[in-house]
C-alpha cells in the first residue's frame, strides 16, 4: 500500500512539509509505502477546459508535474495533500495542478483515500482546508478525518512543531488513514468488492 503526498509549498523543507512529514512518518510506522511530490517554484499552468484528457488521459501541458501525478496517482492508494495558505486559500499551483489532475479523469481514482492538511501562520485554514477537500468529495475518494481539522499554525517550522495539537492532528491524520487503508486491503482479501456506481447521470437547470 502507498500514499502519494504533495507539497505545495515552494518551500521544499518548510511549514507545509514539516505537517506532511509528521503524517509520513505515522504512515511508515503502520507498514504504509510513502512518496513525496514537491511542487517547487515553477508555473504550473491553469487547466483551459480542452478535454483532450478525457480522450488521451494525458494533460495538453506536458512541461509540468501533472501527467507524471497522474500516472503516480493511479498506483497509490491514497493521497495526502499539502497547501500553504495565501489570503484564506490554498496555493494557486496547489488549486491549478489539482484541476488539471482531476478535469477528464476524476473517475480513475475512485475509491482512494484523500487528505488535505493545510499550514497558515494565522488564519485562512477552514476555507484552504475546504478548498481541497473539494477535489475528493466529487470524485468518490474518500476523505480521511482526525481529531481536528488538518491544519498547523506558525511562520516557521520550529514553530509548528511547537503547535502540539496541530502535530498530533497529523499523527492521528495518518494511523486513521493507515487504518482505513488496511480495512480495505483485508476486504479485498476477504472478497468483498468495491461499491458499484450508477452511470453518472449529468443535470443542469437550464430549460
Amino acid at each position: 500500500m502507498k500514499v502519494i503526498l504533495i507539497n505545495g509549498s515552494p518551500h521544499p523543507d518548510g511549514c507545509t512539509f514539516t505537517a506532511l512529514s509528521e503524517v509520513a512518518s505515522t504512515l511508515q510506522k503502520n507498514g504504509i509505502e510513502t512518496e513525496f511530490v514537491q511542487i517547487g517554484r515553477k508555473p504550473i499552468a491553469e487547466c483551459i477546459a480542452c478535454n483532450s484528457c478525457a480522450g488521451t488521459g494525458k494533460c495538453v501541458f506536458s512541461d509540468d508535474q501533472v501527467n507524471d501525478l497522474r500516472e503516480k496517482l493511479e498506483a497509490a492508494d491514497g493521497l495526502v495533500v499539502g497547501s500553504p495558505v495565501y489570503y484564506a486559500n490554498p496555493s494557486a499551483q496547489v488549486l491549478a495542478l489539482l484541476t488539471r489532475v482531476f478535469y477528464g479523469c476524476g473517475s480513475r481514482y475512485n475509491g482512494k483515500l484523500g487528505a488535505a492538511v493545510v499550514s497558515a501562520r494565522r488564519g485562512g485554514c477552514a476555507t484552504s482546508f475546504d478548498a481541497i477537500n473539494k477535489f475528493f468529495a466529487i470524485n468518490n475518494i474518500h476523505i480521511v478525518a482526525s481529531q481536528y481539522w488538518n491544519q498547523v499554525h506558525g511562520s516557521k517550522p520550529d514553530d509548528v512543531r511547537q503547535d502540539l495539537e496541530g502535530m498530533q492532528t497529523m499523527r492521528t491524520l495518518g494511523e486513521n488513514m493507515a487504518w482505513l487503508l488496511k480495512c480495505i486491503e483485508l476486504g479485498r482479501c476477504n472478497g468483498l468488492p468495491a461499491p458499484q456506481h450508477e452511470p453518472v447521470t449529468r443535470t443542469n437547470f437550464v430549460r
